[in-house]
């Protein structure tokens, strides 16, 4: 819950930026530390909207800064900002604050739009995959290009024979039974490099190869239309499989014509769903299934799906590999509006291939602000250095590379050395199988050694670079300081301090009052004349028990008794009857019919402490509070210009 308070301290660190320059004028001093105009100003219109700024909000805002300034400044003077726990946290949120400034968001955006372009189609496409293992060796790598090479070749020739050759050549499992066509999809269901060679390959025309992660792929591209978005479809599912005996096929198809000539003649979907769906993951729900698009169910379910037009309309029979499906429409959902989805799509495509073209895009960019120059000359004595021991973890570098400490590259003037390139690979190396010759190992390694130290020199430069950066850093840095400080001085503080909480009741008791309550029995009777005979009976002295028997045993239904003590405000048929001690009228509640017994009015009183201990001790966090500031006050002297802060328009 604490934490929370977090929000509330980043009221005075929600500043982006503010300037400081030789007209901006000192605001006030805190033992000499000066603070400016600017940053006063900066954090004041933050956090107040109104068009007219009067003297009044002034002086009630900067004593507020100044308080916060002067818990800061003693938090820094404790050390806190240097405790492991601190940086820790500091740098959890620098990393995530840093991570707008490290990406090309000119190329990040050109991605969202390529994405969102794309999502206004859906492909249809057959692939053929020749695969490759998890550590593909040279000698992998060449036969599996070959191979998909000349089978490109052969098809160009005739590329009708495209199904029969992904059923007989492909290395996708799947292709035995669906000849390699992978149906329709569109943008961001797919690897990035296959959706790209899909979606640049002409419909008819056949693309590739094209690498993923998977191996070598050609694709054939049979279709291209516009998207359909989405639908939310339920279903009820009668279950068969191809293996089941042909008595049991012809059983299920009936079952499903059944339920389906029910259903037109007027029952209720959702029941027959609960009821009779072989689907129970969906059967609980009425049959609903979230919402979907292409590519997301077998191609004779999504296409009856899309087929239907209008909201309510229900499917005959449907037969896919898993059974026969009676679908519904319950909503179609059109393909959002760019504004609408640009944020959702720039997360999604952080997630997948793409961020590798913003990253490399970005280090492209530094590389040259950096001036970056580099000699791989200087890499040879790795080639001949390394052995197969670096796969076993084992490797030795010899003295000669010790030794040598040449530039590898400079970057922003700064040279980065074999030394550092040779530690670099140390920390990397770990027993594996060797799937590349030592010089692309080296090579490989050394572009990535490049990319993460292009990448930390520019993060270390982000306060230099952004002053909005800077500032924002300083923001939760303080703030973090801040929550820590006042978590022990005020609030961790007056949960544990038992004793010191149970004084500060004491003291204040008058401050935690009830205002006049009643102790009272609320009766709620069926008709009047129950209502009556209740009245009569406790007028007689007759207790709870003794007019439930009465009542209970004449009566259809139950008298119910509710009794309490509560302020009248607290019980809203309290106050539809007379404030003093005794026996009402039956009265109409909220369509309900009751008698009420007063029977005590209890006047002010304090509360006692369990009934109040969660006001209680925010009172007394308050009253921490005030004391810890009274005393910063006496401790640090502060001198306020108020000819400067009323310059504030």
């Amino acid at each position: 819950m604490m934490r929370s308070v977090f929000c509330i301290v980043l009221l005075f660190l929600g500043v982006q930026s503010y300037a400081q320059n030789q007209d901006d004028p000192v605001l006030l001093t805190i033992d000499n530390d000066p603070v400016t105009k600017s940053e006063f100003e900066a954090i004041f219109r933050k956090n107040n909207r109104d068009s007219l700024i009067t003297k009044a909000d002034l002086d009630e805002y900067v004593e507020l800064f100044i308080n916060f300034k002067l818990k800061v400044k003693e938090a820094e003077e404790l050390g806190m900002d240097t405790i492991p726990q601190f940086t820790r946290e500091l740098k959890g949120y620098r990393d995530q604050l840093a991570k707008p400034y490290l990406a090309d968001k000119s190329m990040t955006d050109s991605l969202v739009k390529q994405a969102y372009d794309r999502l206004q189609y859906e492909i249809r496409a057959s692939h053929i995959l020749i695969t490759l293992p998890p550590d593909p060796t040279p000698e992998d790598t060449l036969k599996a290009f070959s191979k998909i090479t000349q089978l490109k070749k052969d098809l160009l020739k005739d590329p009708s024979k495209f199904a029969k050759v992904a059923r007989t050549s492909s290395e996708d499992p799947s292709a035995v039974k669906n000849n390699g066509d992978l149906g329709y999809f569109t943008a961001l269901q797919m690897v990035y490099p296959f959706e790209n060679i899909v979606y640049e390959t002409p419909v008819g025309e056949i693309g590739g190869p094209i690498r993923t992660q998977y191996g070598y792929h050609i694709v054939q591209i049979t279709d291209k239309r516009e998207a359909r978005g989405q639908v939310r479809v339920a279903h009820i599912m009668i279950r068969t499989e191809e293996g089941d005996p042909e008595d049991v096929k012809v059983r299920m198809k009936q079952r499903a014509d059944d339920i389906y000539e029910r259903l037109m003649a007027g029952e209720d979907y959702a029941t027959l769903a609960k009821k009779f769906s072989d689907d129970r993951s969906s059967s609980a729900r009425s049959g609903e299934l979230p919402a979907f698009g292409p590519g997301k169910m077998v191609t004779e379910f999504e296409e009856a799906a899309f087929a239907l037009d209008s909201v309510g309309e229900i499917t005959e029979p449907v037969k896919s590999p898993y059974g026969w499906h009676i679908i519904k429409l319950l909503e179609i959902i059109p393909v959002q509006s760019y504004a609408d989805m640009s944020k959702e799509l720039e997360a999604k495509i952080t997630k997948d291939g793409r961020s590798n073209v913003s990253r490399e895009s970005f280090i492209k960019q530094r590389k040259k602000e950096y001036n970056f120059q580099e000699d791989k000359r200087q890499l040879k004595p790795f080639y001949t250095d390394i052995d197969t021991t670096y796969f076993t973890g084992e490797w030795v570098p010899s003295t000669n590379l010790t030794k040598s400490n040449k530039a590898l590259f400079t970057l922003a003037g700064n040279d980065y050395t074999q030394n550092q390139f040779m530690e670099f690979l140390q920390q990397r190396m770990r027993p594996r199988r060797q799937t590349e010759q030592i010089k692309t190992m080296v090579d490989e390694s050394y572009d990535r050694w490049v990319e993460i130290k292009v990448m930390d020199y520019e993060d270390s430069q982000l306060e230099n670079k952004y002053p909005d950066f800077k500032v924002l850093i300083h923001e939760y840095r303080d703030g973090i300081l801040l929550f820590d400080l006042t978590d022990q001085k005020v609030w961790s503080k007056a949960v544990k301090d038992s004793t010191g909480l149970a004084d500060f009741y004491q003291n204040h008791k008058n401050d935690f009052m009830w205002s006049e309550r009643a102790a009272y029995d609320v009766y709620t009777v069926e008709n009047e004349k129950e209502g009556k005979a209740v009245i009569k009976m406790l007028k007689k002295g007759k207790n709870q028990d003794e007019i439930r028997e009465k009542l209970n045993s004449t009566s259809a239904l139950e008298v119910k008794v509710e009794s309490g003590l509560k302020q009248r405000d607290e019980v809203p048929v309290l106050e539809k009857v007379k404030w003093e001690q005794g026996v009402s009228d039956v009265v109409n509640d909220n369509e309900q019919l009751k008698v009420v017994y007063i029977k005590e009015i209890r006047g002010a009183e304090p509360k006692d402490f369990d009934e109040a201990r969660g006001i209680i001790t925010a009172a007394y966090q308050n009253a921490l509070e005030q004391a810890w500031v009274k005393e910063l006050r006496e401790e640090h002297k502060v001198n306020l210009n108020k000819e400067v802060l009323y310059t504030i328009k």
